[in-house]
């Protein structure tokens, strides 16, 4: 029900400049509730990518902040209030959970911030596994919804704790 890392990485092979501009071309034009922050490693951007794929296939269209001509090269004061801000603008919060992002200084920030600005249903953790199985994530990330592949395909989100009753990430801002 995870998503493993090999997944991303496949996804991330689609990648075209095509898709990134097209991505950056549909964030400017929709509204601000149906777009989505992504917390994520920058250790890890062949995943935030691949995550971005995917959810541009299920009609999902994410934020990276490293994508973001306005951001500043090196992380600074600056760097973490144009965060701060694009967290509280965005409808939702997507935190990708690794290796890296779990122990990362900014990403427990960034979850921090999203947890007193946003309604929890608006806080979705996308777990991963690696290859051998292994889940990624910390004891605090379940208090939230998360995103996974369901048996039958597809990107859906389920509440906390349970495996029933998801909704598919194209049902979700409609």
């Amino acid at each position: 029900m995870t998503i493993s890392i090999y997944d991303l990485k496949r996804a991330a092979n689609r990648a075209t400049q095509r898709n990134r501009q097209e991505q950056i071309k549909i964030l400017q034009e929709l509204p601000s509730e149906n777009k989505a922050f992504l917390c994520h490693s920058h250790k890890d951007k062949d995943l935030a990518l691949g995550l971005q794929i995917l959810l541009l296939e299920n009609e999902c269209y994410l934020y990276i902040d490293w994508q973001d001509n306005d951001m500043p090269e090196t992380p600074d004061k600056t760097t973490a209030l144009k965060i701060k801000k694009r967290i509280a603008d965005f409808g939702w919060f997507l935190f990708l959970a690794t290796p890296n992002s779990t122990t990362s200084q900014w990403c427990p920030w960034e979850i921090g911030i999203a947890d007193t600005r946003k309604e929890n249903n608006k806080i979705l953790v996308i777990p991963t596994t690696d290859h051998s199985g292994k889940w990624y994530g910390n004891e605090y990330l379940q208090l939230y919804d998360r995103i996974v592949i369901p048996s039958n395909g597809g990107l859906a989100k389920f509440k906390s704790g349970s495996d029933n009753n998801g909704i598919y990430v194209k049902e979700m801002l409609s």
